[in-house]
């Protein structure tokens, strides 16, 4: 698994991850049309990232993530999604990884938080199996189905980051 920058090219292939009829309704407003309002309203900012996730062998654009500076200092979040016909090979876990070594090393973040929906339990299972912990919940409206959609707040800090993935040397 590759992570880059995403090109000009990738939109197509991107939007076509939108069409999938299997999607549950909670991804409607998670997935890729999501991703890319909030990228078109959000500011630059040096740690704020549009990353494609790609197969290292062939090169194959599996999917994407996003990072976005939360409004608490030493705070960021993210976003992934994985194209439907490339779900559980490891692409989402090993992007996550990725993506949060560089985070909490490079970048010197000390807190990585995500909200989650709590009907998607494929995202909860994973998180919670990365070192993610549950921090509380929340509720917005669901434009789609009149109701509510049910966020479960989600939260991994560097040192517990670094004490369950990166191996210690001696």
């Amino acid at each position: 698994m590759l992570l880059r920058r995403v090109a000009a090219a990738d939109r197509r292939i991107l939007a076509g991850f939108d069409q999938d009829p299997t999607r549950a309704p909670y991804v409607q407003t998670d997935g890729y049309r999501h991703w890319a309002a909030h990228r078109a309203n959000h500011p630059d900012s040096p740690d704020d990232f549009q990353l494609a996730i790609e197969t290292r062998r062939d090169q194959v654009l599996v999917g994407s993530m996003c990072t976005s500076q939360a409004d608490e200092p030493g705070v960021f979040s993210y976003g992934v999604g994985i194209g439907p016909m490339h779900r559980r090979h490891g692409y989402a876990d090993d992007a996550i990884i990725t993506l949060l070594a560089v985070m909490f090393g490079r970048r010197k973040f000390r807190k990585c938080q995500v909200g989650i929906y709590q009907e998607n339990v494929a995202s909860l299972s994973l998180h919670s199996k990365l070192g993610f912990r549950e921090e509380g919940r929340a509720s917005e409206p669901d434009s789609l189905s009149d109701g509510m959609l049910h966020l479960v707040i989600m939260g991994l800090t560097a040192e517990a980051f670094t004490t369950k993935h990166l191996p210690r040397s001696n």
